[in-house]
Protein backbone atom coordinates (compact mmCIF):
# COMPACT_ATOMS: atom_id res chain seq x y z
CA UNK A 1 0.00 0.00 0.00
CA UNK A 2 3.09 2.41 1.00
CA UNK A 3 5.46 0.95 -1.60
CA UNK A 4 6.65 2.62 -4.89
CA UNK A 5 6.95 0.72 -7.89
CA UNK A 6 10.06 1.00 -9.88
CA UNK A 7 11.02 -0.05 -13.93
CA UNK A 8 13.47 1.26 -16.30
CA UNK A 9 12.48 2.04 -19.36
CA UNK A 10 14.16 4.01 -22.75
CA UNK A 11 13.44 7.64 -23.18
CA UNK A 12 14.71 10.46 -25.55
CA UNK A 13 16.25 13.91 -24.63
CA UNK A 14 15.90 17.31 -26.65
CA UNK A 15 18.09 20.18 -25.59
CA UNK A 16 17.90 23.41 -27.72
CA UNK A 17 20.67 26.28 -26.36
CA UNK A 18 19.99 29.08 -28.63
CA UNK A 19 19.18 32.78 -29.01
CA UNK A 20 15.17 31.28 -29.68
CA UNK A 21 15.24 28.98 -27.29
CA UNK A 22 16.65 27.34 -24.01
CA UNK A 23 15.18 24.15 -23.11
CA UNK A 24 15.47 20.52 -22.40
CA UNK A 25 12.86 18.01 -22.47
CA UNK A 26 12.64 14.56 -21.48
CA UNK A 27 10.00 11.87 -23.71
CA UNK A 28 9.55 8.38 -21.73
CA UNK A 29 9.36 5.79 -24.26
CA UNK A 30 5.71 3.59 -24.35
CA UNK A 31 2.73 5.42 -23.15
CA UNK A 32 3.56 6.58 -19.27
CA UNK A 33 2.49 9.52 -17.97
CA UNK A 34 4.16 11.09 -15.04
CA UNK A 35 1.26 11.83 -12.49
CA UNK A 36 2.48 14.04 -9.46
CA UNK A 37 4.53 12.47 -7.01
CA UNK A 38 6.13 10.20 -9.29
CA UNK A 39 9.89 10.33 -9.99
CA UNK A 40 12.00 9.73 -12.90
CA UNK A 41 15.72 9.84 -13.26
CA UNK A 42 18.01 9.48 -16.73
CA UNK A 43 21.29 7.73 -16.24
CA UNK A 44 23.80 8.52 -17.64
CA UNK A 45 27.10 11.35 -17.94
CA UNK A 46 26.25 14.81 -17.66
CA UNK A 47 25.26 16.17 -20.79
CA UNK A 48 26.64 19.80 -22.29
CA UNK A 49 25.25 21.42 -25.24
CA UNK A 50 27.51 24.95 -25.99
CA UNK A 51 25.15 27.87 -26.57
CA UNK A 52 23.83 27.94 -30.46
CA UNK A 53 23.71 23.97 -30.36
CA UNK A 54 20.95 21.09 -30.16
CA UNK A 55 20.87 17.82 -29.15
CA UNK A 56 18.95 14.30 -29.48
CA UNK A 57 20.11 11.91 -27.11
CA UNK A 58 18.54 8.40 -26.00
CA UNK A 59 19.27 7.17 -22.22
CA UNK A 60 17.55 5.33 -20.19
CA UNK A 61 15.40 6.34 -17.29
CA UNK A 62 14.49 5.00 -13.96
CA UNK A 63 10.76 5.95 -13.12
CA UNK A 64 9.35 5.52 -9.68
CA UNK A 65 5.58 5.78 -9.15
CA UNK A 66 4.38 7.26 -6.05
CA UNK A 67 1.59 5.07 -4.01
CA UNK A 68 -1.59 7.11 -3.58
CA UNK A 69 -0.37 8.82 -0.51
CA UNK A 70 2.21 10.70 -1.69
CA UNK A 71 0.31 11.46 -5.10
CA UNK A 72 -2.33 13.05 -2.90
CA UNK A 73 -0.04 14.49 -0.58
CA UNK A 74 1.69 16.35 -3.80
CA UNK A 75 -1.33 17.56 -5.30
CA UNK A 76 -2.98 19.20 -1.57
CA UNK A 77 0.65 20.99 -1.42
CA UNK A 78 1.04 21.95 -4.93
CA UNK A 79 -2.31 23.93 -4.18
CA UNK A 80 -1.11 25.75 -1.21
CA UNK A 81 2.36 26.46 -3.34
CA UNK A 82 0.52 27.75 -6.39
CA UNK A 83 -1.07 30.50 -3.91
CA UNK A 84 2.23 32.22 -3.79
CA UNK A 85 1.85 32.92 -7.15
CA UNK A 86 -0.84 34.86 -6.41
CA UNK A 87 0.34 37.09 -4.08
CA UNK A 88 1.37 40.38 -6.25
CA UNK A 89 1.03 43.94 -5.41
CA UNK A 90 -0.53 46.46 -8.10
CA UNK A 91 0.37 49.52 -6.09
CA UNK A 92 0.90 52.79 -7.92
CA UNK A 93 4.63 53.60 -7.04
CA UNK A 94 6.46 52.47 -4.24
CA UNK A 95 6.44 51.26 -0.73
CA UNK A 96 7.84 52.41 2.29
Amino acid sequence: MFTRSRFDTPCRIEIDNSERACHAHVELAGDYQVQPGDKVRVHGDPIHVPFGGQAVIERIATVERAHWFERAWTRLAGHFEMTELYEVSFTPGRIA
